[in-house]
């Protein structure tokens, strides 16, 4: 495992997972691309997801997201023909650390940070309030450079796991990874319906023996039912394309409904290990 960066902000996702913890829940971490559906509407979104998240997941628009499904990619297409560009990413992290409580992260496609520039990139979100960033395509070449980057400039690096990996990929990335590492739920893209993976317990249980860290959950978390029962053994459940489907679904109201099923997830998770038993089958 790598060592923990000396960043504020870093600081301050280490406290949100401590925090839920302690209250014997999982944390609840949402994602929405910046930008989407405008800048103004995606920040005003932010703001009333941050009431009920843990963590915001920041997601950065990128022409190609081979590994989204439809509801993210038109959402990360709508965000680009409204005009984001990387600015946005720095200007809505800068807003949401000032006023509110809520750990800030990023992911993004490899492709956006090598083209802005990584040093620039990692030292302008860092400085924003982010913690973390998740690159799931990050290719091996640039590994190294990227991690020794994120954490001279305080970020925390987060890996997402191959579901079938093997042991000595886990422990391989215990050196490589930091803050938590993340695991899908299902197989496929994001936004998938198709039924949790009856392997998720023990890949948690694989993980957190392997690297150490807390274990996010996502991927295929598409009602606030399977959060729930993700969130009985995962530290962290993160939800994107269903908070953005029902965006999509009410565009006369889209900061609204997300705030809606904001709400319903965090209410779900809250409640989820007072009814479920560790480890259950999903």
């Amino acid at each position: 495992m790598l060592d923990s960066p000396p960043s504020w902000a870093a600081a301050r996702l280490a406290y949100a997972l401590d925090t839920s913890r302690d209250q014997q829940r999982a944390a609840l971490g949402l994602y929405l691309p910046v930008g989407y559906p405008t800048r103004e509407l995606s920040l005003d979104a932010m703001h009333l997801m941050a009431q009920s998240a843990d963590i915001l997941e920041l997601g950065i628009p990128h022409r190609q997201p081979h590994m989204d499904g439809p509801v993210i990619q038109r959402a990360a297409a709508q965000a680009l023909e409204s005009g984001f560009c990387m600015d946005d990413v720095f200007a809505a992290a800068t807003e949401l650390t000032a006023s509110t409580t809520v750990a800030l992260t990023a992911m993004s496609y490899w492709d956006p940070i090598r083209e802005y520039g990584p040093v620039a990139f990692a030292r302008r979100f860092a400085a924003a309030g982010g913690g973390a960033v998740l690159v799931p395509d990050l290719p091996d070449a640039d590994a190294w450079s990227w991690q020794r980057t994120a954490h001279q400039e305080g970020l925390y690096t987060i890996a997402l796991v191959p579901a079938h990996a093997s042991t000595q990929h886990l422990a391989a990335l215990g050196t490589q990874t930091s803050g938590m590492v993340y695991a899908p739920a299902t197989a496929g893209r994001t936004g998938t319906r198709r039924p949790l993976s009856r392997h998720l317990p023990r890949l948690v249980d694989r993980l957190r023996t392997a690297t150490g860290l807390p274990v996010a959950v996502g991927i295929g978390l598409t009602t606030p039912a399977r959060a729930a029962k993700a969130s009985a053994y995962a530290d962290v459940v993160v939800v994107g394309s269903a908070v953005i489907r029902c965006m999509q679904t009410q565009p006369h109201r889209p900061a609204l409904a997300a705030a809606d099923a904001s709400r319903d997830f965090a209410a779900a998770i809250r409640h989820a290990r007072q009814s479920a038993t560790p480890h259950a089958t999903v």
